[in-house]
């Protein structure tokens, strides 16, 4: 039996729950979990390694897979999935109307190389015809508390590129107008981090009424985006640490099955899981599964080569891959016909 520490980075997610509170374990391991802020996560497994297993940024795993110092490989199991251009918010009274008036504006990102960042960019210059070579980039996260800090990022040639100083964050600049736009999903910023500025800023003056979503109906959006695309965008992977891989490569594939079995848990569960607050849940459900269809979480390699394909795709493209990396260099290899 091995004993394994695996660290969670998606709070309240039903579909990994069951390995959380050990209602399913992986044939094999005996699961040590511990849980903390996405960010933090991801910069304390890309910078020390300190699990060996973990949830991970999808663009900085491909950032230090493609350099070579990535001392992990993934499973193809993808636990949030999120329509990251709705996370853009704007300030009251705003004159941007609609995604194309962002040409030309000030952005602000959490942290540039993220996956929200990376598929939002992508979604804004392939569907709205925003380049990201015409948008002002301001980065909230200090360089050493960030996932670049931890890959060796440099911005890519081209980008017009600021870091947000630290007295500052990218909501307050938003409100103050020091900003036409920012990412900001607000009940995550909610969640205390040491690497994100904007949270606290919003939870302490209260300031959450200042903003608006540029997106003022998401389901239409979202609606818009799976009808050309046929995904709904996922940010995370999980990665087994390679000494771990090594030691033990029978872990990748368990571990695999057990994502599996505990997301088919959660879908048993799901009718039990909506709020009785929310009186019209069945129906919201009933609605997400005709624009979505029935699993719109889908594991494994096969049914996500579309989505994989254009991550890959936008990585390269943004620069921050030096080459579109294929599927094979990324997953287990025990997991690439899954």
């Amino acid at each position: 039996m091995a004993r394994l520490t695996l660290s969670f980075a998606s709070a309240f997610n039903e579909r990994v729950q069951p390995l959380m509170d050990a209602s399913i374990q992986p044939e094999g391991m005996e699961l040590v979990p511990t849980y903390s802020h996405p960010s933090e996560t991801f910069w304390r497994q890309l910078k020390f390694g300190e699990f060996d297993i973990a949830e991970m940024s999808l663009s900085s795993y491909l950032i230090a897979r493609s350099r070579g110092t990535a001392d992990m490989i993934a499973i193809p199991v993808f636990p949030s999935r999120l329509l990251f251009q709705t996370w853009l918010a704007v300030a009251e009274g705003s004159a941007i109307r609609d995604p194309g008036d962002l040409a030309g504006k000030r952005i602000g990102v959490p942290e540039y190389q993220m996956t929200a960042a990376l598929w939002m960019r992508g979604i804004l210059d392939h569907d709205f015809g925003v380049s990201q070579y015409k948008v002002d980039w301001h980065m909230e996260r200090t360089e050493e508390l960030s996932h670049g800090g931890a890959t060796g990022f440099t911005p890519p040639p081209g980008i017009s590129f600021h870091r947000i100083p630290p007295d500052k964050s990218m909501a307050a600049m938003l409100i103050e107008g020091e900003l036409e736009a920012a990412l900001l999903n607000t009940p995550l910023l909610r969640m205390r981090t040491a690497l994100d500025r904007s949270g606290r800023v919003l939870a302490s003056r209260g300031d959450a009424h200042a903003i608006k979503p540029l997106f003022a109906d998401r389901i239409a959006e979202g609606a818009r985006f799976f009808r050309t695309h046929g995904f709904i965008p996922p940010n995370h992977t999980y990665i087994v640490r390679s000494d771990v891989h090594r030691r033990h490569p029978w872990v990748a594939l368990n571990l695999y099955h057990a994502f599996v079995q505990a997301k088919a848990l959660a879908r048993e569960k799901l009718l039990e899981q909506i709020p009785s607050a929310l009186f019209f849940g069945q129906e919201y459900l009933a609605m997400t599964r005709g624009i979505v269809g029935d699993d719109p979480f889908p594991y494994g390699v096969a049914a996500n080569r579309p989505m994989l394909e254009r991550l890959t795709e936008y990585s390269h493209e943004q620069g921050l891959t030096p080459r579109k990396m294929a599927l094979e260099e990324l997953f287990a290899e025990s997991t690439l016909q899954l």
